[in-house]
């Protein structure tokens, strides 16, 4: 199955570069909602692109007024959606089909799976856009 292109605005365009010049490193992919942006980079990149202590995301936040979230890239599905919910210490990712979709479930720390999925399920749709944009799976559960 051919994967959706990517497009970015102008403004994505503008982040990815600023990113991208703060960070010394290659975004792959940049997702943007009203208070936050989603950056993938390409693998063994996250820690470079978060910078220590995370200047780089502080330097970020500051320069666009968002939360910045940084996604390591993997090839690999689960891996990919280990990474996306890096911050909830995922126990588990199971995917399966279920008719014509792929679903994941994700199972993260109890203690914080509200957080993972977010007030209305909104960082729930934000990890489940960037997923299905680089993998073939259309619906995540969080667990």
């Amino acid at each position: 199955m051919v994967m959706p292109e990517i497009t970015f605005n102008e403004e994505t365009l503008r982040y990815i570069s600023l990113f991208e010049s703060i960070t010394k490193t290659r975004v792959r992919d940049c997702l943007e909602t009203e208070e936050k942006l989603v950056f993938v980079v390409n693998p063994g990149q996250a820690n470079k692109a978060v910078g220590k202590g995370g200047e780089n995301v502080i330097r970020m936040k500051n320069a666009t007024g968002k939360n910045i979230q940084v996604i390591e890239y993997s090839d690999e599905p689960e891996e990919f959606i280990r990474n996306v919910f890096y911050n909830y210490n995922v126990q588990s990712v199971k995917i399966e089909n279920r008719g014509n979709i792929i679903h994941a479930t994700v199972t993260v720390d109890p203690k914080v799976k509200g957080r993972a999925i977010g007030k209305n399920g909104k960082n729930l749709k934000i990890a489940r856009d960037i997923v299905n944009r680089h993998h073939n799976i259309q619906s995540i559960s969080v667990a």
